[in-house]
């Protein structure tokens, strides 16, 4: 079983750290979440007093931004770089 267990964690490693490249036509996906994300971070810099919450607040806009553009490219086949 955690035989199995590995080798399913081993697929995903491979998966998730190897470039994906998405077609051109959707090029213009990441640049749409990227744009939006950065129009909520201006909005939460305006908005959010300086300290943790407004950085934590950032970071994990910044990490939800890529986690989509991520969810985008692996759906593409890996590429060998």
């Amino acid at each position: 079983m955690a035989s199995h267990r590995n080798e399913q964690i081993t697929k995903r490693i491979d998966k998730d750290f190897t470039y994906h490249r998405p077609p051109m036509e959707r090029v213009q996906d990441f640049t749409s979440l990227r744009e939006k994300a950065k129009e909520l971070a201006h909005l939460i810099n305006e908005l959010v007093p300086d300290g943790r919450e407004k950085s934590t607040a950032l970071t994990l806009l910044e990490q939800s931004n890529m986690q989509a553009n991520a969810g985008i490219a692996r759906q593409y086949p890996a590429e060998k770089v």
